[in-house]
């Protein structure tokens, strides 16, 4: 699949839980921008508008590809609106089963499998179908099925799901989230994704609905937590993978359009948060062993990033005397039917915005001004100060953070590293009246992009298809696994590291295609090793682990999209 010319129409959607935000880019330029209210009780009613305004004068056969990222899994997480799931755990000998529980039913049964693949002892079937019956009892329809190092052999987990297939509506095999080996968190990686599936159900659904509608029938892609896109099906299967999926979305649309080839900082301010992204030699930070949310480490591949509650619609309140914004979430502005003042009215006070009654802003903020013995513009100028302090704290915290251990990108992991930021970039709707503000506190040049208020549906819109595989070879077993696509098969003795790296390009392209992408793509090999293993005084064989991933990046280059 070529992009390179920019030939496609692309349709870039935002779900944030403040606006929804839509783009269309064509011929590699952003032809036509739209941002509205996202009402969370009517989803549906969101994404339809959005699509009707954006599409007006195209047409719906002409949009070749939809890329969308979403917080509806993000949500249900935060918000603790999960759905009930039925744990089935299988931790082996020699570890604590208390903090592994985390399903509103826990069933921890016998048997295991040796860190090599081999199954040691099998799985009592009575223990599964006492657990189904529990689990039913307490009318739970979801169902998680983890067992420790199923990566390396899954049989012990696709036998529990034969048994229990007909008993619940969605059951996740924790082979299939990743090929990793850190139990815990794949424990916790499976009950997230068992516990939003039903929220991300009616999330397609509504959408489905939205694009029947207006008539598009162009593949839909969904945005992951490490900036790249999987198609619909497997999103469906995996929701676990769209959690950060906004965040994703913004650090792709600050790529796109804010390249930066040094070390950096990356802002997106939006209505309730503020993410920050970090660069370093231009190349984005990655969690090295998985995203945390909720509270729970999980094993989804995600680009580093931190929210603070500190956005557009931000409450600001005079408490002893001193200015406090957020990280409570107001709702509307004044000027816009809000029953709370917000940094918005700030902005429209001072001029910047243009929107709503400017009128209930001025009185807003001199309310406010007159505890503080200030007037309304003096006020205004004060809430901008202080957000740009809270954003510098904040930054000058994590980068300390960030340089006391060891830096990991995208890429690589890059030892000694230390991130000294050159420049700031900026997106969000406050981004225009924060960038001096913040380039003043923080002695670094400030630019923000010029679609900057829908960076985010931009950043959807280019992201391209991201996986990865996890080849794992024991010659001596004379096995071969990829957990992520359930791969299988028989080797002999003589299997290489060079034949291994090979099979592990050639799996990933085949994987790539069933997420959608057409094309080749160019495979990376972020692990490559083996080692021998020793019996007596002789080699027993050779134990082979590759790991072979696309990185995150964009579909194509933008054009004519010049900074400010």
């Amino acid at each position: 699949m070529d992009f390179e010319r920019g030939e496609a129409m692309f349709l870039g959607l935002d779900m944030g839980g403040t606006h929804v935000d839509g783009v269309i880019i064509d011929q590699g330029r952003v032809v036509k921008t739209v941002k509205n209210p996202t009402d969370r009780d009517d989803l549906f009613f969101s994404v339809w508008t959005t699509l009707q305004e954006l599409i007006q004068g195209v047409e719906p056969e002409d949009i070749k590809r939809i890329n969308l990222s979403t917080t509806v899994s993000t949500n249900a997480i935060v918000e603790n609106k999960m759905e009930a799931v039925g744990m089935i755990i299988q931790s082996g000998p020699g570890l604590p089963q208390e903090f592994l529980a985390c399903g509103e039913e826990n069933l921890f049964i016998s048997g295991y499998v040796d860190h090599r693949g081999k199954a040691v002892k099998g799985i009592k079937e009575a223990e599964v179908l006492a657990g189904v019956k529990m689990f039913q009892k307490a009318s739970i329809k979801n169902c998680a099925v983890v067992t420790k190092f199923s990566p390396r052999n899954a049989s012990q987990e696709l036998k529990i799901k034969e048994l229990i297939k007909n008993d619940f509506s969605t059951i996740t095999l924790g082979h299939r989230l990743s090929g990793k080996l850190n139990f815990p968190r794949r424990v916790f990686t499976s009950y997230l994704n068992a516990a939003v599936g039903n929220s991300f159900q009616s999330f397609v659904r509504n959408l489905s609905k939205s694009l029947d509608k207006v008539g598009i029938s162009a593949p839909v892609y969904i945005l992951k937590a490490d900036g790249g896109t999987m198609d619909l099906a497997t999103a469906s299967a995996q929701p676990v993978e769209t959690i950060l999926s906004g965040p994703a979305a913004s650090l792709m649309g600050l790529t796109a359009l804010l390249p930066v080839k040094g070390d950096g900082v990356l802002l997106d301010i939006g209505g309730t948060t503020t993410d920050f992204f970090f660069l370093a030699d231009g190349v984005p930070l990655f969690e090295p062993l998985g995203s945390i949310i909720g509270g729970y480490k999980t094993l989804v591949r995600s680009i580093y990033s931190r929210s603070i509650g500190l956005g557009g619609d931000s409450s600001l309140q005079i408490e002893q005397g001193e200015l406090k914004i957020g990280p409570q979430r107001a709702g509307k502005p004044l000027a816009l039917g809000g029953i709370e003042a917000t940094p918005t009215d700030a902005m429209i006070v001072l001029g910047q915005l243009t929107m709503g009654d400017s009128a209930k802003s001025i009185q807003g903020l001199q309310v406010l001004g007159e505890k503080l013995g200030l007037g309304p513009q003096q006020m205004a100028t004060a809430v901008l100060e202080k957000m740009g302090e809270i954003i510098k704290e904040e930054l000058l915290v994590l980068l300390e953070k960030i340089n006391s251990k060891p830096v990991y990108t995208i890429r690589e992991l890059l030892y000694g590293k230390k991130i000294v930021p050159k420049e700031l970039g900026l997106i969000g709707g406050p981004a225009k009246s924060l960038a001096p503000v913040l380039g003043e506190k923080l002695k670094l040049p400030c630019f923000y992009p010029k679609h900057f208020p829908v960076a985010n549906a931009i950043g959807a819109a280019l992201a391209k298809v991201t996986t990865e595989v996890t080849l794992l070879a024991d010659t001596e077993l004379g096995s071969l696994r990829v957990a992520e696509t359930a791969y299988y098969e028989k080797i002999n003795k003589g299997y290489t590291l060079e034949k291994a790296v090979q099979q592990a390009k050639a799996l990933l392209q085949e994987k790539a295609a069933t997420l959608g992408e057409e094309g080749k793509v160019e495979a990376e090999i972020t692990e490559a090793e083996s080692f021998n293993m020793v019996r007596g005084f002789s080699a027993g064989g050779k134990n082979i682990r590759v790991k072979a991933q696309i990185t995150p990046g964009l579909l194509y280059s933008l054009r004519g999209e010049a900074n400010d």
